[in-house]
């Protein structure tokens, strides 16, 4: 299994990035899959998270109204549109496929990918 994130990038506040997560190596349609974030010196945190069908999605609270997240069954591939970027959103970001359990939780998800990195100046 394989989940190859990119996207990130430098970007000055109040600017957008959009992230991508390309999947390769599991049955993508049946996967809910969510994005979590690491900022240096902190706990990797949750940020969003999107149902396998795309009908349902979660966010953080601390995301909500300027991230969007979103998934393409036929090219395996999520995304997450970020809008209105602080500073406070530097971090890296990471995207996973969801085991089972809860979309909250990094220990419900079972396969990551490497990362990229946002680094949003003020």
């Amino acid at each position: 299994v394989q989940l190859q994130a990119c996207g990130g990038g430098l970007v000055q506040a109040g600017g957008s990035l959009r992230l991508s997560c390309a999947a390769s190596g599991l049955t993508f349609s049946t996967y809910g899959m969510g994005w979590f974030r690491q900022a240096p010196g902190k706990e990797r945190e949750f940020v969003a998270a999107i149902s396998w069908s795309g009908g349902t999605t979660y966010y953080a609270d601390s995301v909500k109204g300027r991230f969007t997240i979103s998934r393409d069954n036929a090219k395996n591939t999520v995304y997450m549109q970020m809008n209105s970027l602080k500073s406070d959103d530097t971090a890296v970001y990471y995207c996973a496929a969801r085991y089972s359990g809860t979309y909250f939780q990094a220990r419900d998800y079972g396969y990551w990918g490497q990362g990229t990195l946002v680094t949003v100046s003020s």
